[in-house]
Formats: C-alpha cells, sequence, structure tokens
C-alpha cells in the first residue's frame, strides 16, 4: 500500500508542475515577446492538448480495430 501511494504522490507531483508550467507559459511568453493580446490562456491550452490527445487515441484505436477486424473474422 505505501507502494502505491507513493507512486500516486510521485504522479500527482509531476501532473501538477506540468498543468503550472502550461498555464503560466502564455504569461511568460507574452513578456518575453511583447505580445500582450496573445488568444490563448493557459487553460485554452489545456483544452486544445487534451482534445488532440484523445483524437490520436481515437485513431490509434480505429486503426487497431481496423487491423484485427479480418483476424476475428
Amino acid at each position: 500500500m505505501d507502494y502505491i501511494r507513493r507512486v500516486l504522490n510521485k504522479v500527482t507531483l509531476i501532473g501538477a508542475l506540468c498543468l503550472g508550467v502550461i498555464a503560466i507559459f502564455p504569461i511568460i511568453f507574452g513578456q518575453i515577446t511583447k505580445i500582450y493580446g496573445l488568444a490563448l490562456g493557459g487553460t485554452s491550452i489545456m483544452i486544445i492538448v487534451g482534445v488532440a490527445l484523445e483524437t490520436t487515441q481515437q485513431i490509434e484505436s480505429q486503426m487497431m480495430m481496423r487491423h484485427y477486424k479480418g483476424f476475428l473474422e
């Protein structure tokens, strides 16, 4: 049980740090480039990345089903 708790804490910490970096990135980018009219905020970037990952997963699962379809028949 302790092993699972340690692994879960590490994964949670790493995930939280990554989400923090993604959320702060547009602010830092605006400060460096002096472009303050950036339409993408941290939340928008997280949504876009989530949708892209989900779409990739769906495409991969469709490709796998197409591969196994001939095998199962």
